[in-house]
């Protein structure tokens, strides 16, 4: 059993909290603070207990260098604005400038370090690198679920030196994807899109003795089609994904799992929104014409399989749903999970984008602010960033 906050003494403390800011900005405006609000619970119960709240976030790729498009300065700005509070920022995570800005907190103040992967030693994990956050505070809370599958200094490395528990945004995670893995009502669904099966074989292989019905869509569901003997024109595929399909059929029928993929198709002569396109049986895709979608005998296959069920699992879209043309089969998916009585989650950057623009994310049991942590969790490995918590 891990710490959570509501067990760590913060109490006039000083905490440091990594958070997972890493939000869509385009010319230093936030586009998306969902990640950001996510946060909020855990900074507000910090400032209610008169800590002194340190928060530690990387944004995008720097690889140690110091660029002006990823700085967090307007990460700092926007949550001033979201608790109607000051929030300091410092420009460094390190160093003397650092120490100093932590030493003038008072409880109850946030600040804001700068960008941590402007130091190459965050995503090495390195052990001074790590010291020197942990020397910040007194005690850490992990409230980053998106990066808890990073082996990063300020996830995993800081809580050799300090004691570090569970925020609630990943003791709500881990709690729901936990449960919906470990001890889910039944019957349970798992519907698994994407683009290549080769990314989500483990998922499937881990989730297929545990649920009810896999569902299959996205373009990995071309090497299901191929390997029933279908052509699958220029599909997206790569050598080698038939066998992984004709394997995983066959753990579906050894482990009782109805395993449902595509019976017809939204089918184009080019991969473009304007292409022309048409609905054909599996059977029946030609040369020249590509899978884009689920077609609508497939939907209600996948609408009625849902509806029965009692936990839903979604990770990944059934079709190219950035393009209108090619949405309906994620949209009517994702109606069906919204409207399904049952615990539901949604997991994934796409599947989320697309309960997001749909309207329906409010009637979903949880959804997963971590992309690769949900797939790996899914995946039954244990996440570093949860490891490394301390035992309760």
């Amino acid at each position: 059993m891990k710490q959570t906050i509501l067990d760590m003494n913060i109490d006039n403390k000083r905490v440091f909290v990594r958070v997972d800011f890493n939000v869509p900005m385009k010319d230093g405006v936030i586009t998306d603070d969902t990640r950001i609000r996510g946060a909020l619970e855990t900074i507000q119960y910090l400032v209610d207990h008169n800590a002194k709240v340190i928060l530690a976030s990387h944004f995008g790729r720097p690889k140690g260098e110091r660029k002006a498009d990823m700085t967090l300065a307007p990460c700092a700005e926007h949550l001033s604005k979201l608790l109607n509070k000051p929030v300091a920022f410092v420009d460094d995570c390190i160093g003397d400038t650092v120490t100093a800005a932590v030493e003038k907190l008072q409880g109850g103040d946030i600040l804001m370090l700068e960008n941590l992967r402007y130091h190459n030693e965050e995503t090495k994990n390195d052990p001074d690198f790590a010291k020197a956050l942990a020397s910040l505070a007194e005690v850490a809370i992990n409230d980053a679920f998106g990066v808890s599958h990073r082996n990063a200094a300020s996830v995993v490395g800081i809580a050799d030196y300090i004691p570090m528990g569970a925020g609630f945004l990943l003791k709500k995670e881990i709690e729901a994807l936990g449960a919906a893995v470990n001890h889910p009502k039944k019957p349970v669904a798992a519907i698994i899109g994407g683009a290549k099966v080769t990314d989500k074989i483990s998922v499937i292989s881990n989730l297929l003795p545990k649920v009810d019905v896999m569902i299959i869509g996205g373009g990995m569901a071309n090497a299901f089609i191929k390997a029933q003997g279908c052509n699958i024109g220029s599909s997206l595929f790569e050598p080698g994904q038939e066998q992984i399909a004709t394997d995983l059929v066959m753990e579906a029928r050894v482990a009782g799992t109805r395993l449902l993929t595509p019976i017809d198709a939204v089918v184009a002569d080019a991969f473009s929104n304007d292409a022309n396109t048409k609905i054909v049986d599996v059977e029946h895709i030609e040369d020249g014409w590509m899978v884009l979608d689920i077609g609508p005998k497939t939907r209600e296959l996948y609408i009625d399989a849902l509806a029965k069920m009692k936990t839903i699992i979604w990770n990944g879209p059934m079709g190219v749903f950035e393009m209108d043309s090619f949405a309906a089969g994620t949209n009517a998916v994702a109606e069906a999970v919204a409207n399904a009585d049952a615990m539901t989650i949604v997991g994934g950057g796409d599947s989320v984008a697309a309960i997001e623009k749909s309207g329906l994310a409010d009637k979903i049991s949880h959804i997963s602010t971590g992309g690769g942590a949900s797939l790996e969790f899914l995946e039954g490995k244990i996440l570093p960033g949860i490891a490394a918590l301390t035992e309760a």
